[in-house]
């Protein structure tokens, strides 16, 4: 554990200022969604946040990689609120109908974000000086790299514990997120005539799916659930002829379950596929490398989320997602307590209609207040 942040305002400077109300959270979330952040253009988005963060926090800056960060509290309980600010690709004009806000970014994972925010800006005196509370709004999840998580791994304290801010609906919290393991197949050939019998550039890139669903089937018995199952997608396949050389390649994604180690999945994918990559002008190249992972969800976290929910009417759920977030990079390496929540319907991530409703969004602002209330005891 670090030492306390010291307090950015001066001796005899006013009280940091009264929280954000309803309708200056609803303003914090439509100024978000209405500044596109796409992976790797996060800078804009992550100026705004630290400014709009900077009347209640001690101290809110923009890190090395971009993150916004914001301390909140000296207690002795640290805990770190962890968001992103980076978006799947596409965009369109932001728009409000009734309740419902219509915005790339406004359900994955914005209105998580923003919902941490103004219940950090919430916390009264007494929950101050029981909790340490950082918030860490991390650019490129959305991408392999995972910059802003990786970044603040090395650059932060271990806490001791971890919110993942990631849609979950405002009466759930996500418990575990499977692996992940991504194939990118090319090959190229010399032009031949079409009635030649060998493979064409574009039969290997089919041929590269096929014992690649061949290998995801083999690993999954009979009855498994989607958690705890191999799944293969492919998200591209092409080819391509210059007169000369034919070229062609296959993107494979592969979603894995816990006990499944990257490493050893790798490996047998390799082996499946070895008919082909040992072919000249033909490789395979692995990356995206992350475990599952699975909370015990017998934590302080998701006990005092369960507690905010029923404090709202609710019925809490646990929900286990064959996505992948930031959850998977964290915690193997702080081994701390961590769980995932936010406002809105997961199955609008990276929808052409994504859109989160307002009412849902207030909701979760008050459950994750009165979340950290209880954890500051």
């Amino acid at each position: 554990m670090g030492e306390p942040l010291p307090r950015s305002q001066p001796a005899g400077a006013p009280a940091i200022e009264a929280g954000l109300d309803d309708a200056g959270a609803v303003a914090l979330l439509v100024g978000a969604v209405e500044r596109a952040s796409p992976s790797g253009g996060e800078a804009a988005l992550a100026r705004y946040l630290v400014e709009r963060m900077r009347p209640w926090a001690e101290r809110a800056v923009v890190d090395e990689v971009g993150n916004a960060v914001a301390w909140f509290g000296q207690g002795p309980r640290t805990v770190i609120l962890l968001g992103h600010i980076d978006t799947a690709p596409g965009w369109w004009p932001v728009r409000r109908e009734g309740n419902v806000l219509h915005g790339r970014g406004s359900v994955d994972a914005k209105g998580s974000l923003c919902a941490m925010i103004t219940a950090a800006s919430r916390l009264p005196a007494a929950v101050r000086d029981r909790l340490s509370l950082q918030v860490i709004a991390a650019v490129e999840e959305e991408v392999a790299s995972s910059k802003g998580a990786r970044h603040a791994l090395q650059a932060y304290p271990r806490p001791d514990l971890v919110i993942v801010g990631e849609p979950s609906g405002w009466d759930a919290l996500t418990l575990g997120y499977k692996g992940r393991l991504l194939a990118r197949f090319e090959t190229e050939r010399p032009e031949g005539h079409g009635a030649r019998d060998d493979a064409t550039a574009a039969a290997r890139a089919a041929r590269a799916w096929q014992l690649a669903q061949a290998w995801a089937s083999s690993r999954n018995p009979a009855g498994v659930g989607p958690f705890d199952a191999v799944q293969a997608s492919l998200t591209a396949l092409g080819s391509s002829s210059d007169g000369l050389r034919q070229r062609a390649h296959a993107l494979i994604g592969f979603r894995l379950p816990p006990g499944l180690e990257p490493g050893v999945a790798e490996a047998e994918l390799r082996a499946r596929l070895a008919e082909l990559t040992a072919r000249p002008g033909t490789s395979l190249t692995l990356s995206g490398h992350e475990r599952a992972h699975r909370d015990a969800g017998d934590g302080p976290a998701a006990r005092a989320l369960r507690v905010a929910i029923r404090s709202q009417g609710g019925r809490p759920r646990h929900l286990l997602k064959t996505g992948t977030s930031d959850m998977n990079v964290i915690a193997p390496v702080w081994g701390v307590p961590i769980v995932a929540y936010g406002p809105g319907d997961a199955g609008l991530d990276h929808a052409p209609d994504e859109r989160l409703d307002v009412a849902e969004y207030l909701k979760a602002v008050n459950v994750l207040e009165r979340a950290l209330t209880t954890l500051a005891g």
